[in-house]
């Protein structure tokens, strides 16, 4: 028997008066469990967020996207890359310049996109738990919290957004010192003068160029034999140009067999082919775990891969159809912004509001904020051949359109893959100055089914570096 704390009542622990009883409750607050748990509130839902750190936003806000973005911008700037003022820059580039100096405005970021979240969640009476939560049965969850009191709460329905960690093997000494993931090196107390790193997908590649403008010797390791396989070939070996031309050696085709570090505190990386690097710090970037080790999840029978990440179906549902996995902690593709349609539609499902806009978009761009920056969404020329579908290529280089001259672009490139019959756009991917944000316009055409032929008859603002779209188009007409 316990205590009813609400009537001063002994009830049986089955009944569980004691409980706090939600429509849906979500575990993490990162942008998947954040929409989520909003898209709920407006269905009418009680909802409540569960975050086990002492602060909303998740890796992406903390210790990922938006860091790794902030330390960028400050390279861009201090490389002379870009010529702007930013306030607060008035130190000259050294060895002791520190990551907490560059990223002098991370703090007030984040703090303000805490605030924005958390008043978005107050306006929609979704409630805030901090607290690791782990399963008890399939509807109920054990919150503790930082003063060990551990709480139950009952939801309906569950989603899991519980993200990602960086991958620790065991056969790597890490240390605070020398040897360090994508998370703790943004702690790094000094600039080093070598820096070797393992890994050669995204976190790798926008590290080394980020490191690379800042004047520091990179060596960035790679088992594969080239850099970002998802992507179109010809764009990933223009990045690796520059790349190289920024002082990034690239070691492709390798794999590491040991890493020790020296007496003289030097980091010794020794390769399968025989070759041996030296640096002052290495970064590995090798893989994500997904933080589902401490949510019990054998309880109830949900399985988790080698790597910590959860099977969904096509509704984000897992084996519990009460229970939703959502974000990094499904895999691939691993984006803030596919995981928050990923949360609405999840939730969408859940309560069988197919009718709301709850699906998510065919055509999902990818942005790699390498130097410079490259993105794509669609088909590629391998995938297509792979395919046996027939295509064309149109291409054009910023230098041919008048924005590319004025902001110094001039290598950058748009690259449109249509169907050669029907002329209908299959695939954009982008190279240089705003490729991130220039990816749209070819998105919109292909989620519409559109034509190459909308980029000839459009009429862009000039100058702009969109209008490098109507010169692909026209040149790959004219191969036609």
């Amino acid at each position: 028997m316990q205590r009813n704390a609400a009537d001063g009542l002994f009830t049986k622990p089955s009944e569980r008066l004691y409980m706090k009883k939600f429509d849906v409750l979500v575990i993490g607050s990162g942008p998947g469990g954040q929409k989520a748990a909003i898209q709920a509130a407006k269905l009418g839902k009680k909802v409540a967020v569960i975050e086990r750190q002492p602060y909303i936003g998740g890796a992406g806000l903390h210790t990922g996207t938006l860091p790794s973005k902030t330390l960028r911008e400050a390279a861009l700037f201090l490389a002379g890359f870009k010529q702007r003022a930013v306030l607060g820059f008035q130190f000259t580039m050294g060895r002791e310049l520190t990551l907490s100096e560059l990223m002098h405005r991370k703090s007030e970021v984040i703090r303000n996109q805490m605030e924005i979240i958390i008043a978005q969640f107050s306006r929609n009476n979704v409630e805030i738990i901090y607290g690791e939560a782990s399963f008890k049965d399939s509807n109920s969850l054990l919150v503790k919290s930082n003063g060990n009191t551990t709480e139950e709460f009952y939801g309906d329905f569950i989603v899991i957004a519980s993200g990602t960690r960086p991958a620790r093997p065991a056969d790597v000494p890490f240390d605070k010192d020398h040897i360090y993931d994508s998370d703790s090196i943004l702690g790094l107390d000094k600039l080093p003068d070598s820096l070797t790193i393992i890994g050669g997908g995204v976190i790798g590649c926008e590290y080394a160029c980020i490191f690379a403008a800042l004047g520091i010797g990179i060596n960035l390791v790679e088992k594969k034999k080239r850099l970002l396989s998802f992507a179109d070939e010809e764009i990933v070996t223009s990045l690796m140009y520059w790349m190289r031309h920024s002082g990034v050696t690239l070691r492709l085709d390798e794999q590491v067999v040991n890493i020790v570090v020296e007496g003289s505190g030097r980091v010794v990386t020794h390769l399968k082919s025989g070759k041996v690097i030296v640096s002052e710090k290495l970064l590995y970037t090798m893989g994500r775990v997904g933080n589902t080790d401490g949510l019990n999840l054998d309880t109830i029978g949900i399985k988790t891969d080698d790597r910590g990440l959860i099977n969904v179906n096509e509704n984000f549902q897992t084996p519990l159809p009460n229970i939703y996995a959502i974000g990094d902690v499904i895999g691939f593709p691993s984006l803030a912004s596919t995981s928050m349609e990923q949360g609405r539609k999840a939730v969408c499902h859940a309560f069988r509001k197919d009718s709301l806009t709850c699906e998510i978009a065919t055509h999902i761009p990818i942005g790699v904020y390498t130097i410079p920056e490259i993105s794509m969404v669609g088909e590629t020329e391998e995938s297509l051949t792979a395919k046996g579908i027939s295509y064309e290529v149109g291409v054009a280089y910023f230098q041919e359109v008048a924005r590319g001259q004025i902001v110094g672009d001039v290598h950058g490139m748009i690259k449109l893959i249509f169907n050669r019959d029907t002329r209908k756009l299959l695939g954009v991917h982008i190279v240089g100055e705003k490729a991130s944000e220039l990816i749209h316009i070819g998105q919109a055409v292909l989620n519409f089914s559109g034509t190459v032929d909308y980029f000839k008859d459009a009429v862009f603002n000039y100058p702009t570096l969109s209008d490098a779209y109507k010169e692909a188009a026209l040149n790959g007409l004219n191969k036609l």
